[in-house]
């Protein structure tokens, strides 16, 4: 590794669309050359392309700064949540899957680890979560709902209740400094800040990666889904709201095709989201839009910025916005297709797509 630390807390600012403290954040990597960084995930179903792509390039920003990264496969949270009907087959089968298709996607794993929930969880584990659970109440604890896909207007079991706590927990079990999720997982990183030194640890730096849009109008969203800051997040349980990892060419095409992406407008458009968090994000050429000569020939952009430009100002139509993004999208998760197509993978995908998905 040889950035500086002024650049390695640039490369990590970049995921961080909120982060809990910059100046910690700093003082860390001043300290380590390498810190330990985590994200846990569900395995729920076919993998998206902010699961896929999103996580890819945030976690590969990271090792790149230097930062170690666990992933902790959250298997029994994902029980507890209901998810796959509390079937444990198909939850492990799932999250041998979601590993297969990072590997397919770019994921540098050398400095990556995939730690399983359900072996990791012993008496010192429990213990803390008791004494989390004791130091809140069960209305601070719900206000923690979103972490799980839920909203506090959400029935929800007692397992459910007990969740937040017991992820405040697997900081402190892992032993990370930096809880790298998503921004919809801010509530539990603050309870986890809250009590951190009431246990005697010290407080876990939060770094928020911002949430991809799905691909519908805000008001046509899942009415269970959890609204963001800026708009719903992809639900699999509505499955145009996103594209999957393994979507064809002819699906993606679909799904872009009526997405929402109001003329002229930036704010709230799913598709400029797309070009701007994944499809720049990983091309090192210029995204190309081809046009007939009749609407003003084809265009190419060198940067989001200079497409954004082009679209407030109607220069470029939603209709060529999305053709553009499609073929880049296309582009970037042909590998995980092919990849599907053969061998162990194939038989993984074969068996997830038979799986029903819950909410």
């Amino acid at each position: 590794m040889t950035m500086n630390l002024e650049e390695r807390f640039q490369l990590v600012s970049e995921v961080g669309e909120e982060i809990i403290e910059p100046n910690e954040l700093r003082a860390l990597l001043e300290e380590k050359k390498h810190p330990v960084a985590y994200d846990g995930f569900e395995p729920s179903g076919r993998i998206h392309i902010a699961q896929g792509l999103l996580r890819s390039i945030n976690v590969n920003k990271l090792t790149k700064a230097g930062i170690k990264f666990k992933f902790w496969v959250a298997d029994w949270f994902a029980l507890m949540n209901n998810k796959l009907d509390g079937d444990l087959d198909k939850i492990h089968t799932t999250g041998e899957y979601f590993v297969e298709t990072w590997k397919a996607a770019g994921m540098d794993l050398k400095n990556v680890e995939f730690l399983w929930a359900s072996e990791n969880m012993g008496q010192e584990y429990w213990l803390r979560t008791i004494r989390i659970a004791r130091l809140n109440t069960v209305a601070r604890v719900t206000r923690c709902a979103q972490i799980m896909g839920r909203s506090e207007k959400d029935v929800l079991s007692a397992a459910q209740i007990f969740y937040p706590c017991m992820q405040a927990s697997d900081i402190f079990q892992l032993g990370v400094d930096i809880a790298q999720l998503g921004m919809d997982q801010r509530k539990v990183n603050v309870l986890a800040r809250e009590v951190a030194p009431k246990l005697g640890y010290k407080k876990p730096i939060a770094v928020h990666h911002h949430m991809l849009a799905g691909l519908a109008h805000p008001k046509d969203a899942d009415a269970g889904g959890i609204e963001r800051s800026i708009q719903f997040k992809m639900s699999k349980s509505d499955p145009d709201s996103a594209i999957f990892m393994t979507d064809s060419e002819e699906e993606v095409e679909r799904k872009l095709g009526k997405a929402y992406c109001p003329e002229g407008v930036a704010e709230n458009n799913p598709v400029l989201e797309y070009a701007k968090y994944v499809v720049f994000e990983k091309f090192e050429s210029p995204l190309k839009i081809e046009r007939p000569a009749k609407f003003g020939g084809d265009l190419e952009f060198k940067s989001y910025g200079a497409l954004e430009k082009a679209f407030l100002s109607k220069e470029l139509h939603p209709a060529d916005l999305k053709k553009g993004v499609a073929a880049g999208v296309n582009e970037l998760i042909e590998p995980v297709r092919k990849h599907f197509e053969k061998g162990r993978a194939r038989g993984l995908l074969e068996e997830i797509e038979s799986f029903k998905v819950t909410k």
